[in-house]
């Protein structure tokens, strides 16, 4: 790794530019004091003592000009030391965020995520910059993270059927499995899940690079609501949860991609019924607020940490590392984010703590049915 050394160029410009500041009004001061300084003595002379010989006036022409030398020599020389010792302390204060920007850059750039610029005393556009670039190294950190614990976990979820399959694989060439329809079923189940992961992960990823191809048209928000919850429903049957849904009276449209949304749906109750315990209840609404249509499925069920809601949409994201369903890629609530921002919507997940339920919030513009 490469360590950057400042070679403090900042410095050196500022301050010589400085000097060239101090030079030219030097030159410019005494220029204009040795225009307009001696009409102005010979007329107060005039004034004062009348006309005076051509040695009195070239005596005191000689006496205006040795003190004009010497006092703004004397000055100049003053108020350069003086100005050179500002502008050093000025450029040197000026020039030090930006050399600390440039060092944790160079460490960011090296792989050292956890460095931070720090913030300049002054309430200026530097310590703007400085904040912005902060900002943008969070931002950077929390992208490592995800990415080193999405390589983690899509390693742990391609670990389960591979193993399966390699296992059968083995078993088959040692003899000690029996090609029948129960290994089929297996290695058919295996091969499904390797699938449905590839093909989830594609479309995670054309959706949040915006090549997501939606069919929209029309649609009745009510049909989508009644369509998920009545695939759903034998699951709740099985878990033993009561599943219900309430739609207004009236119509409830938008303009979206039918098969998107369903899937959307889908899967916040598949979600749903996962974290809710037998006896619970997961319940389906949606309504028209404002210019856009609400979809909220409300559980019973487990409940989300404070801490974790920022996160619940996260690939493979789970609170409890150690529990993780037989079915599904693990990133069904990725999807339906992604899906729910390429129809210029939001989605969101509130709970008001472990044990006491979640609701997950879609939001959607409103459109004509």
């Amino acid at each position: 790794m490469s360590t950057r050394t400042p070679r403090r160029r900042l410095v050196r410009r500022l301050f010589v530019g400085q000097l060239l500041v101090i030079l030219v009004g030097a030159a410019t001061l005494g220029v204009v004091a040795f225009l307009v300084a001696p009409p102005i003595f010979h007329d107060h002379i005039r004034r004062a003592v009348g006309p005076v010989s051509d040695v009195v006036a070239h005596h005191l022409d000689r006496a205006l000009s040795e003190t004009l030398s010497l006092a703004l020599t004397l000055g100049v020389l003053a108020a350069a030391i003086a100005a050179t010792a500002v502008s050093w302390l000025l450029a040197t204060r000026i020039a030090r965020p930006v050399e600390q920007l440039s060092r944790t850059a160079g460490a960011l750039a090296d792989g050292r995520l956890t460095e931070r610029a720090p913030r300049p005393a002054a309430d200026d556009e530097l310590a703007d910059l400085t904040d912005a670039f902060n900002e943008m190294a969070d931002a950077l950190e929390h992208t490592e993270d995800t990415r080193r614990r999405l390589l983690a976990d899509l390693a742990h979820e391609l670990r389960t059927p591979l193993a399966t399959i390699q296992a059968y694989h083995e078993g088959l060439a040692d003899g000690v499995v029996e090609i029948d329809d129960a290994t089929f079923a297996i290695l058919e189940e295996a091969t499904g899940r390797l699938q449905r992961l590839l093909e989830d992960l594609s479309l995670v990823s054309r959706a949040e690079e915006g090549q997501l191809a939606l069919e929209l048209s029309p649609l009745d928000v009510g049909a989508i609501v009644r369509a998920a919850v009545g695939a759903s429903t034998p699951d709740a049957r099985e878990r033993q949860v009561e599943l219900r849904h309430r739609l207004p009276e009236g119509p409830l449209t938008l303009t979206g991609d039918r098969d998107r949304l369903t899937q959307v749906l889908t899967n916040l109750l598949r979600n749903a019924l996962e974290h809710t315990p037998g006896g619970g209840r997961v319940t389906v609404s949606a309504e028209h607020v404002h210019d856009q249509v609400s979809i909220e499925v409300r559980d019973t069920g487990a409940g989300i940490a404070p801490e974790h809601l920022p996160q619940v949409f996260e690939r493979f994201f789970r609170a409890d590392p150690a529990r993780r369903p037989v079915a599904g890629s693990g990133i069904g609530l990725t999807i339906s984010r992604a899906i729910v921002h390429g129809h210029g919507g939001t989605i969101t997940a509130d709970s008001d703590g472990l044990g006491r339920g979640a609701t997950f919030t879609v939001r959607l513009p409103s459109g004509p049915g």
